[in-house]
């Protein structure tokens, strides 16, 4: 297993492995990684040393193999999204599970001849510890997982970013941009550009121009409304809620995403009164350590018996808006208006 770090640093160098796999969630950083490979690997015709299997394919994927990359001396093969890595194929994939085993053991006792001439890259959501991946682990592929990045790796890489287009930001602006936008960097870069766009060369993003510019996360704009409520702010709070029904966010969603969001709140409540750790009880991951500290500033807020009455006064709203007894825009105001007063 490598690291996203170690992986970039390797191509970088101009090393190109034979064998890859390239899994997760953090799907900007495997198709910026993937073209790097295949800037690495050189000139590509389609059908003859440039491959695409995935599902609908994937049985092909030995003939394509052993077919030689006519007038080339290298083959490039992606195989994408197959779910071969995964422990149990579903029976809508039954085409998968029964080329999975001949795959597996065509890898092994042909790994010599599949170096001679074979780039072959798999590109999987998620790969679950079983006979392909410990095929792969024995044959030295270059494997790495993609989860999201951890905060203080993004600024990094946003700071860089900034950094190339002569614009100014500190580290503490891009932890704020994070929180809002999420860890997501196909998300964080499209946003980035918007920001480096408007302060243009030599400026500066700031905080003010985050709030004016950005598309926040529904769950970061939560943070924010709770906040409001916390601080007994009612047209803070109000407008908060206004600016999500302005961006066409489904009142329904914004209601369930309210309830889970104050759920954890009373969690940490408990959490915290129990001397249990938020980290765990939160089951947050790595990337998402930055949120303790948030969650504990609004469980400061409230009592325990404030945050069960505005779970159960939730509940009551989904109830009673399902058989049509409120508006649920209306519900919501009168909620938020009530622990403001």
């Amino acid at each position: 297993m490598i690291s996203i770090e170690a992986l970039e640093k390797k191509l970088k160098q101009g090393e190109l492995d034979n064998i890859y796999l390239l899994y997760g969630e953090e799907l900007f950083l495997i198709e910026t990684l993937l073209k790097k490979i295949k800037n690495l690997f050189g000139e590509q015709v389609k059908g003859i040393n440039y491959i695409e299997i995935d599902e609908d394919n994937i049985d092909e994927l030995i003939k394509d193999i052993e077919t030689p990359a006519f007038g080339f001396e290298n083959k490039l093969i992606i195989v994408r999204n197959t779910n071969i890595f995964k422990r149990e194929v579903k029976k809508k994939n039954a085409k998968v599970a029964q080329v999975k085993d001949s795959i597996n053991d065509y890898i092994k006792d042909n790994l010599e001849f599949i170096k001679q001439g074979v780039v072959l890259v798999f590109i999987e959501e998620s790969a679950d510890k079983g006979k392909m991946l410990s095929t792969l682990e024995d044959a030295n592929a270059v494997i790495c997982n993609f989860c999201y990045q951890k905060p203080a790796q993004i600024v990094l890489r946003l700071k860089s970013i900034c950094n190339a287009y002569k614009v100014n930001v500190d580290e503490f602006t891009l932890k704020y941009f994070i929180e809002c936008i999420g860890c997501n960097m196909q998300d964080l870069v499209n946003e980035i550009r918007k920001q480096i766009e408007y302060a243009g060369e030599a400026g500066n993003i700031t905080k003010e121009s985050i709030d004016l510019l950005t598309i926040k996360q529904t769950e970061s704009v939560i943070f924010d409304l709770t906040d409001s409520l916390g601080r007994k702010d009612i047209t803070g709070a109000i407008q908060v809620l206004n600016n999500l029904i302005y961006a066409k966010e489904p009142l329904q969603k914004i209601l369930i995403t309210l309830y889970n969001h104050f759920k954890k709140v009373y969690i940490v409540k408990l959490a915290i009164k129990y001397s249990r750790n938020v980290a765990e009880v939160l089951d947050l991951k790595p990337n998402q350590m930055f949120l303790t500290t948030k969650y504990k500033k609004q469980s400061e807020y409230f009592s325990e018996d404030e945050l069960r009455k505005i779970l159960e006064e939730l509940i009551n709203l989904d109830k009673n808006y399902k058989v049509g007894l409120i508006d649920l825009n209306l519900g919501l105001e009168a909620i938020l208006c009530r622990y403001c007063s």
